[in-house]
């Protein structure tokens, strides 16, 4: 008897996990993620493609689900993106150069003000990028984007200004992908 509530605890406990996770491109996003003491949600995900090869799934987590891109880039409040590699083709320098290429687009070619943020942002790409690699770049209020990959902290960058340039890469009007804007929108 007590074998088989075990048995059927742990299938229940198996069923729930594996139902907490959206799964896109063969990578189970997470329905929720940490933020400091904020629990973020999946608000959306989607696969970044580049001529009809996929680079990496992408996902944005929020306190509360919300499909104004404006709104959510303007947001003072914690909120995350998480980028898992599915693809051996990026590479270091491909991912600094699509980057670099992102925050121009956001900032409207004025990266100028944010030039020492965006330098230290980009050096957690200078380390060999491998197929599986998750970063995680989370924001938190009074402190900035803590930047994680394969859930260990890289660096913390300073500033809203900076999380407004950054969230804008696959946010704003001119965003890394227009499809992967609407799937992370939940659109």
């Amino acid at each position: 008897m007590v074998k088989k509530i075990v048995v059927l605890a742990l299938a229940v406990f198996m069923c729930a996990t594996m139902a907490s996770a959206l799964e896109i491109g063969g990578v189970n996003m997470p329905d929720t993620i940490k933020a400091a003491d904020s629990d973020l949600a999946l608000n959306g995900a989607g696969i970044r493609e580049k001529f009809f090869m996929k680079l990496y799934v992408g996902g944005l987590y929020l306190s509360q689900k919300n499909q104004d891109a404006a709104a959510i880039i303007a947001a003072d409040a914690p909120m995350a993106i998480r980028l898992n590699i599915i693809s051996s083709l990026i590479t270091s320098e491909k991912m600094e150069n699509a980057t670099m290429e992102g925050f121009e687009n956001s900032t409207g070619n004025n990266i100028e003000p944010l030039q020492n943020e965006i330098e230290s942002f980009i050096n957690i790409f200078r380390e060999q990028i491998n197929e599986g690699d998750i970063f995680d770049f989370v924001y938190v209020p009074g402190k900035g984007v803590e930047v994680f990959k394969n859930t260990q902290a890289a660096s913390v960058i300073e500033g809203l200004e900076f999380k407004k340039a950054l969230f804008g890469i696959w946010l704003c009007d001119k965003p890394a992908q227009k499809s992967l804007k609407q799937e992370m929108l939940g659109l």
